[in-house]
């Protein structure tokens, strides 16, 4: 930032020099006159940089002020033609409710995938959920967070009713069958695969660590990145709740 402002500054010393020295030099000419064809090139050549000056100033300060009011820390993804929200509707919530994604109108929706066997991505993201609904205050009822399992095996009912309510009761754990899991996690571009591991447990999972916010209208807006600090998160969610 500092250095757009010395290229500013520098411009519109260079542009006032030459329109405050056209007289000068004129002055220095035999019958002190300046050549009409110098004294031509000078006015242009000031002109331009004080038009090029003032186009960057406009452009600086406008991006400030779109900076500071709407843009989103995470990734912006509107108008994308994946990660319909409407997909989870295959699937069923840890209350053995089938969800409706109809039900989310008016709220913005976080979801994730992952699952509860996982020793420390899932637990870290859920847990940075959890913060950010907090930092919200009131506005976190307007929030509806979806942890979508990616180990249906494993994840039954009842293991996602003791795990996800655990970091906030509003959370809801999203299961479905093996290849409806493998449909849901498709239309949201998200990777995974067991992997054995050698454990007790039998079997680890790898699985992408990306999350979608959607906003009130059910649009995929953003996507947060493993490793967003929940202020970023609570900041974007705010945005997306007052219409940004």
């Amino acid at each position: 930032m500092f250095i757009k402002f010395v290229i500013i500054l520098l411009l519109l010393i260079v542009a006032a020099s030459l329109l405050s020295g056209r007289s000068v030099l004129g002055a220095r000419r035999t019958g002190g006159q300046a050549k009409p064809s110098l004294r031509k090139l000078m006015l242009s050549v000031a002109v331009v940089l004080l038009v090029i000056g003032a186009t960057v100033v406009t452009i600086h300060l406008s991006g400030c002020s779109k900076s500071g009011d709407t843009a989103f820390r995470s990734t912006d993804i509107s108008g994308a033609k994946f990660a319909r929200l409407s997909v989870l509707d295959a699937l069923t919530d840890h209350n053995g409710r089938r969800v409706a994604s109809a039900d989310f109108q008016g709220k913005v929706v976080v979801v994730f995938f992952g699952f509860t066997q996982c020793p420390d991505i899932c637990p870290t993201k859920m847990v940075a959920f959890q913060e950010a609904m907090r930092l919200l205050g009131p506005a976190a009822d307007r929030v509806q967070v979806l942890f979508v399992t990616v180990d249906p095996e494993r994840d039954t009912q009842a293991v996602l009713a003791a795990y996800v309510p655990w970091f906030d009761a509003r959370f809801l754990g999203l299961y479905g069958d093996t290849r409806t899991t493998r449909d849901v996690a498709e239309e949201f571009r998200v990777i995974y695969s067991k992997v054995q591991d050698g454990t007790a447990l039998g079997y680890s999972m790898d699985h992408s660590a990306t999350s979608y916010v959607f906003d009130p209208q059910g649009r995929p807006r953003l996507l947060i990145r493993y490793g967003e600090t929940p202020q970023s998160i609570a900041d974007d969610v705010l945005k997306l709740l007052a219409g940004h």
